[in-house]
């Protein structure tokens, strides 16, 4: 689901009217997109349950990153891990037994430090991969997506295979400096599977 960052069923029913202005506008644009797509950069993986030192030593560069596409005119697309009460009795809450991202919760927030504009779109997504931003973003010509965030090993190889195969003719770039996985093993592991599967890896000038 897409939608503001918190608030009532009003506030989500007026933002979804909102978030389809949005969409409208972007619509309007006369030129290719190019995407940022920042993975699930919140309390949780970072500070929280799930969080790590080297997820917390990526915040600087994911912030700057952030804010060199934003100059640069990026698309840019937030997604939010999203779990509710129930988390342990899903298929993933068996497999990992850690409550995490219970929305509405601090730990479901995206971090302080990354400021999320009125004019950026935010994905709810209660899987690993979002098949709807995919669906949502092939409305769109896209000249390019890049993708940042957490973790590497899990959420964005996942995001990056689904828009890979959704855009085959489109450069999908992951920047391994502004992400970080469950280890340091695993991360690498994930940036050479996605090597594999043609998708760009290395730093990208915004």
């Amino acid at each position: 689901m897409i939608r503001r960052h918190n608030g009532s069923e009003i506030q989500l029913k007026r933002f979804l009217l909102d978030k389809d202005y949005k969409w409208q506008v972007i619509r309007k644009r006369n030129e290719p997109l190019k995407i940022l797509l920042v993975v699930d950069m919140q309390f949780d993986f970072v500070y929280g349950t799930l969080g790590t030192k080297e997820a917390r030593a990526r915040v600087r560069k994911v912030k700057k990153k952030i804010e060199e596409c934003r100059k640069k005119g990026y698309i840019i697309i937030f997604t939010r891990d999203t779990h509710h009460e129930n988390y342990l009795e899903t298929a993933e809450g068996n497999k990992l037994p850690i409550i995490h991202c219970i929305e509405n919760t601090l730990g479901w927030q995206i971090i302080p430090e990354i400021e999320v504009l009125e004019n950026d779109i935010i994905v709810d997504k209660s899987t690993f991969g979002s098949i709807e931003l995919a669906t949502l973003l092939g409305n769109y010509e896209i000249e390019s997506i890049e993708i940042i965030g957490l973790c590497t090993d899990i959420c964005v190889i996942s995001n990056a295979m689904i828009l890979k195969a959704k855009f085959y003719e489109v450069p999908i770039i992951v920047d391994p400096s502004c992400c970080a996985g469950v280890t340091p093993e695993s991360h690498e592991n994930a940036l050479n599977a996605m090597r594999m599967c043609q998708i760009d890896i290395f730093e990208q000038a915004a």
